[in-house]
């Protein structure tokens, strides 16, 4: 059971820490000491339509724009590079295993020999990727259909002893509404109660790991904001994120960019720093473990200062 490290000024709810499964997390020679510190997850998104813009591929040489952009969040104070072949954005086409392996393993595979310190996810629903990924030195599995989209994904993840961030997912193609500045939005997901609904399904993702063999100190929830749910769901749940945080898992949140900010501030993705930076501290006041964002520099700065003034040291 973990200490009690709890959040100035919030109800015990919204405590950092409640029956947390364990305190921290070891993966090689890196402690993930959850509710000491916000720790911050790096995107790098190895794909040519990237929702933000930021996609790799359009940028030329691939490894080399990869690692370049490595070392600046490592720069800036990343804890965690998150690497993804297939785009997740709203109305996205998918990619096979082939075509996302032949993007993303290359540059796992320079991201470890370069950076040899720093903790890698491979961001894939697909367990022939996963697979590929950890042999090229990915330490996490970050999926974003928790268990649900592949079903060998769980047997992957149990054999190979690593870390899992299981996310909340009730995305649906044909409920996106796409806009030219602000991109792409959920307009057809309902919930009969949304936080019990995302709590009863995450659990079920929970469900699946362990009968996989997948050890509980392994794995972290990510309550899914923008996946499947419409701009007052994504703003409902950040706000009460510390339900989420009461499962006894540590709390992935990823926010950065998102369309409903886009759609709350009228902004297009390049332009939407502040209203992640928003996000990103009143996330880290109800709970969260790891920020997962774009912006590193200032989402560092920004987790720092939240931590400063709500984590009891």
């Amino acid at each position: 059971m973990c200490e009690s490290r709890s959040v100035r000024g919030l109800a015990p709810n919204r405590a950092f820490c409640l029956s947390m499964k364990s305190s921290t997390l070891q993966i090689g020679s890196f402690t993930l000491d959850w509710g000491s510190r916000t720790y911050v997850m790096g995107i790098l998104n190895v794909t040519p339509d990237s929702f933000s813009g930021d996609g790799i591929i359009a940028k030329g040489d691939v490894i080399k724009s990869a690692v370049d952009q490595a070392r600046e969040f490592i720069l800036y104070g990343a804890d965690i590079l998150d690497v993804g072949g297939e785009s997740t954005r709203p109305g996205s086409e998918p990619v096979n295993a082939e075509e996302e392996m032949e993007r993303v393993i290359p540059v796992i595979k320079e991201l470890r020999k370069n950076f040899p310190q720093v903790l890698i996810s491979i961001d894939t629903y697909k367990a022939k990727v996963a697979d590929a990924a950890i042999q090229a030195g990915a330490n996490i599995i970050n999926d974003v259909w928790g268990f649900r989209a592949d079903s060998e994904l769980a047997s992957v993840a149990a054999k190979h002893k690593v870390p899992v961030i299981l996310m909340h997912n009730r995305s649906n193609p044909v409920s996106v509404e796409v806009r030219e500045k602000l991109g792409g939005t959920y307009i057809g997901a309902e919930y009969d109660d949304l936080l019990e609904d995302v709590k009863r399904e995450l659990m079920d993702s929970v469900k699946i790991a362990l009968k996989a063999g997948v050890e509980e100190k392994l794995i972290m929830l990510d309550p899914g904001i923008g996946f499947g749910k419409k701009r007052e769901h994504n703003l409902e749940l950040i706000n009460r994120l510390g339900e989420v945080r009461s499962l006894g898992y540590p709390i992935l949140l990823g926010t950065s960019r998102k369309s409903f900010i886009g759609f709350t501030l009228d902004l297009p993705p390049d332009q939407r720093v502040e209203g992640t930076a928003a996000t990103v501290a009143v996330g880290i006041t109800r709970g969260a473990d790891i920020i997962r964002v774009h912006d590193v520099k200032e989402m560092v700065r920004v987790a720092k200062m939240t931590d400063a003034i709500v984590r009891v040291k």
